[in-house]
């Protein structure tokens, strides 16, 4: 009877749940997927591997080209004073390439090309006239008639110096042209630009030795300045605007 009872005590207790071991994890929910985002990753490295492949494009697609490293003088060559660089390359500007040098050195510049200019092939020509209303005159200068170190691209005016010899000579002569300024200084070129100088400047003057300087001026003020310096009596002087 013992037995029973226990056994009836037994069966009306409730089954306690049981407990998930220390080790085991709960389950989780499923992850909610989000294709816009996933798409909008892949236009974005599809955009990144664009990029990078556009800038490899751009600096493979360059060409060297010569660059002056001088002012260059209308009439002068580029000598030694280039440099190389690399630009985009394009069909439709006449760049002069580099290895196109030794060409270009046989060529003379048109007009006055400063330093840092990429070089362009228009710029240069086997000959170079006189621009027009334009004129050169030679001069035969002492010292003391040109500064120290004049030299070709510089900006100079021109004076009419009167002398004694000159002067005296015009109380015989009235037809003399400038020896009847009776000595005094008048300007005959305010803006000259010297477009040689033998040496390269003014600084070789050697004894008795005249300097010989072509100048290129405006076409109305070649006759005066030709007739003063035939006579010995042109002055040069350095003026604002030279190199």
């Amino acid at each position: 009877m013992k037995i029973q009872e226990r056994t009836g005590a037994g069966a009306g207790r409730s089954a306690a749940p049981a407990q998930p071991s220390v080790g085991d994890r709960l389950p989780t929910p499923p992850r909610e997927r989000k294709p816009a985002l996933a798409a909008l990753a892949v236009l974005l490295i599809l955009v990144g591997a664009l990029g990078a492949t556009m800038l490899v494009l751009q600096a493979g697609d360059r060409e060297e080209v010569v660059q002056v490293t001088d002012t260059i003088q209308a009439g002068e060559s580029v000598g030694d004073n280039v440099t190389s660089v690399l630009v985009a390359k394009d069909d439709s500007i006449n760049y002069v390439l580099w290895e196109q040098l030794e060409t270009l050195k046989t060529l003379k510049a048109k007009s006055t090309i400063y330093e840092g200019t990429v070089v362009i092939g228009d710029m240069f020509a086997e000959q170079v006239g006189v621009t027009e209303g334009k004129a050169t005159v030679g001069l035969s200068l002492k010292a003391g008639q040109y500064p120290t170190g004049i030299k070709a691209g510089d900006i100079v005016a021109a004076y009419r110096v009167g002398s004694t010899t000159g002067s005296s000579d015009s109380d015989s002569d009235t037809s003399g042209g400038s020896a009847s300024t009776g000595g005094s200084n008048s300007l005959i070129v305010d803006q000259a630009t010297v477009t040689s100088v033998p040496g390269g400047n003014g600084d070789d003057l050697v004894g008795s030795t005249n300097l010989a300087v072509t100048l290129t001026v405006d076409a109305d003020e070649a006759a005066p300045l030709a007739q003063a310096a035939s006579n010995g009596e042109v002055a040069l002087v350095l003026v604002p605007g030279s190199n």
